[in-house]
């Protein structure tokens, strides 16, 4: 099967809404009109993942079941077949890590899971790290302004008010 470009997605202030350590599915709010923006997305060829720090687990705030609840809500919130594969790092900051963002570890990990073509791939996330990991990847970057997207100070390759408009960039072939 040949490479296919792929968009990776931060979860949580990208998704869906931050809510800090978030370890309870009844918190999970996806962003409105995120299931029809990836099934464009996917319409279109790409590989779709989300690529996640959870360091409350690596912290004790909560377990790896309880974030597996959190992502099965989310899942079943965005509706089935529109995202291929999850990543997550459990570890905690300090300790070391090469799946941590801004690390490319999990980007890299999904790579070899799926035939994926990295320079024509996208990182979409609202934190600094996820548009370092991203560029570290060999993927473009767009900064969400949801989340903590508005306080970062990065570069990005592309700035975009929510994921609707940055997959609606993605689409267009706005690079």
């Amino acid at each position: 099967m040949p490479p296919q470009p792929a968009v990776f997605f931060d979860r949580d202030g990208t998704l869906m809404e931050e809510v800090e350590y978030c370890a309870d599915p009844r918190q999970v709010r996806l962003y409105p009109g995120i299931p029809l923006a990836l099934r464009r997305l996917k319409a279109a060829g790409f590989l779709t993942f989300i690529i996640t720090n959870q360091s409350g687990i690596g912290r004790g705030f909560f377990t790896e079941a309880q974030y597996q609840a959190v992502q099965t809500q989310l899942l079943a919130q965005i509706g089935p077949g529109l995202i291929d594969a999850s990543y997550f790092c459990p570890d905690a900051p300090g300790t070391p890590s090469a799946c941590r963002k801004p690390e490319p570890g999990m980007v890299f990990e999904a790579a070899r899971d799926f035939p994926i073509d990295l320079p024509r791939s996208y990182f979409i996330g609202d934190k600094s790290a996820d548009i370092e990991c991203g560029r570290r990847a060999g993927t473009r970057t767009i900064l969400v302004m949801t989340g903590y997207g508005a306080q970062q100070t990065c570069s990005p390759d592309w700035r975009a008010a929510d994921v609707n408009q940055a997959i609606r960039l993605v689409l267009d072939g706005e690079f």
